[in-house]
């Protein structure tokens, strides 16, 4: 059976930026093991499958080595593409995870607008694997469902971690998130996630999940400015709103493919 694959640059105005994600709309569930196969193949962070139920759909999120339970810029791909190549005529698509549960995306003009679950994180003592694996001790140390949190003191503290990969793969999460106070907006991070296969995530939606209710409380505001700095690099604008969070970007089409399955 053939079917179109989108590969889609979000959280982003222009291609070559943002974080690349591949997108398949299909009719019915292949095996699990295709799935992971077809990521595996695309070597993205992501790869979204999604099945239409009624007007809403399903969700499932593939990197190269295995399913992931929550995916921001996978998700805003997907619905950029049900807009823009299958004219959804709604102005929210409703999805739906396993893991995750009910995530919306809302469209206003350019925007996408994702509506996710707040992450919760409890403050940890630093691992000493953690500083031995970024070489620099952050200031404070959080653990979400699936992501370690470290602050660190200033923007210049992110954009000079150097990560030892190796190192980092032994720690049992999802991923290592690394955030501080922004020079232009009002929190930058970076993404570090070896052990599901991606060393750096360029633009890491469900990351922010954990971010925005900790420099909201921080700031004690609740929109607020952010930008991932990878070499991509991504712009994202956020929303607190307690229990959900919405973070909002762009999204821009680079390739339009056909693949077997």
């Amino acid at each position: 059976m053939k079917t179109k694959i989108y590969q889609i640059d979000a959280f982003t105005d222009k291609v070559f930026h943002g974080n690349p994600a591949a997108v398949c709309v299909l009719d019915e569930w292949p095996a699990d093991k295709k799935m992971q196969q077809i990521a595996a193949e695309n070597n993205l962070a992501e790869t979204a499958f999604a099945v239409k139920m009624g007007d809403d759909f399903e969700l499932r999120w593939f990197t190269p080595t295995t399913e992931v339970d929550l995916c921001g810029h996978a998700t805003l791909a997907t619905a950029y593409v049900l807009y823009k190549y299958f004219n959804y005529p709604l102005d929210k698509i409703n999805f739906y995870s396993i893991n995750s549960g009910i995530l919306s995306v809302e469209k206003k003009g350019n925007e996408l607008i994702l509506d996710f679950p707040t992450d919760i994180y409890e403050e940890i003592e630093i691992p000493h694997t953690v500083i031995s694996a970024l070489d620099k001790k952050p200031v404070e140390a959080f653990k979400g469902k699936t992501d370690y949190l470290l602050i660190f003191a200033t923007q210049k503290d992110i954009e000079e971690l150097k990560p030892y990969f190796n190192l980092l793969s032994g720690i049992k999460a999802r991923g290592i998130i690394v955030s501080a106070p922004g020079n232009e907006t009002d929190f930058v991070s970076r993404f570090f996630a070896p052990e599901v296969g991606v060393n750096e995530d360029p633009v890491t939606g469900s990351a922010h999940t954990t971010l925005i209710p900790y420099w909201s409380k921080r700031f004690n505001k609740n929109v607020l400015t952010a930008k991932q700095l990878s070499k991509r690099g991504g712009y994202l604008h956020c929303e607190y709103l307690g229990e959900r969070v919405k973070i909002s970007g762009q999204a821009v089409t680079y390739l339009i493919g056909e693949i077997e399955i």
